[in-house]
């Protein structure tokens, strides 16, 4: 049997050493930008299409954003070192639907 996920040092969640996340969709027509932290100030990793949905691994405190869903200072890790604004994404929920990132 391998032990592939030994070596894992990350101090973030690695979508493939946890349990499937719950995927949650992003707002409609909305191409929306992913960091590389929690926050407007974090360079931008790639930008998801219009129509996407996201796994939410985690959740961080940060810049706050005001979207389709609201306004706040959520931030949604969507895989290692990816974060979107939850004001983005419809979570059904103004607050924290998962455990915080750290």
């Amino acid at each position: 049997m391998s032990d592939d996920h030994a070596l894992t040092t990350l101090a973030e969640p690695v979508a493939t050493a946890t349990a499937a996340a719950p995927r949650f969709p992003t707002a409609p027509g909305v191409s929306l930008n992913v960091r590389s932290g929690p926050g407007t100030g974090y360079g931008i990793v790639r930008v998801l299409p219009a129509g996407s949905s996201v796994p939410i691994y985690c959740q961080a405190p940060g810049t706050t954003v005001t979207g389709p869903y609201g306004t706040s200072n959520i931030w949604d890790n969507i895989g290692t070192g990816e974060y979107v604004a939850d004001a983005y994404v419809h979570t059904g929920s103004d607050g924290y639907v998962t455990g915080r990132c750290g």
